[in-house]
């Protein structure tokens, strides 16, 4: 069965039930969420929801993408596909399609997510999207794989960064991702 809204807007409440000091932050898609509208599509350009992944290695290394669309680094992640039965399983298959880590060998460090960043996206013509809002809702897994085949149409590389060098890069959130740290 597909993700619907209200996995959606169920998650994302017992995460502000776990980070209280984050609901201003999270209010609008609150609200969004709220007044229904298949927030799992990505042809919703109100907002959609869509999944990242923070891999953990050795409890001191995170695995990080370089995004062809973004050019920058950033954790493994994407859209939500019709097929995908769970956001945690969605975040799975985007980390194992966009760095080839044997999926047999990524155990979710949490049920829960890890983070939730809403956020606005540039317009891209190319793909015939106009601006618009994600809600990028974030699992920790932790592994001791290796990076595999890229997937080369998403993302230009993969590389292990020590934790404070990829919390410099993607945001201090991502110190959540190790085990020890998750509560």
């Amino acid at each position: 069965m597909a993700i619907s809204d209200s996995d959606i807007s169920s998650t994302l409440s017992a995460y502000l039930e776990r980070y209280p000091d984050e609901v201003a932050l999270l209010s609008e898609p609150v609200q969004l969420l709220s007044q229904g509208g298949d927030f799992a599509s990505r042809r919703n350009f109100r907002m959609h929801a869509t999944v990242g992944a923070l891999l953990v290695r050795g409890g001191v290394e995170v695995l990080l993408v370089e995004h062809l669309a973004y050019g920058i680094p950033l954790q493994p992640g994407g859209h939500l596909e019709p097929t995908d039965v769970s956001l945690i399983d969605a975040a799975l298959r985007e980390l194992t399609e966009e760095t080839g880590v044997d999926p047999g060998k990524v155990v979710p460090a949490s049920q829960s997510p890890v983070y939730i960043e809403y956020g606005r996206v540039p317009a891209r013509p190319a793909k015939d999207e106009p601006e618009h809002h994600h809600l990028d809702i974030g699992y920790a897994f932790v592994t001791d794989a290796d990076v595999g085949r890229i997937q080369e149409s998403e993302v230009r590389g993969a590389a292990w960064y020590p934790l404070a060098e990829a919390e410099r890069l993607v945001g201090h959130r991502i110190a959540r991702a190790v085990p020890a740290r998750i509560g």
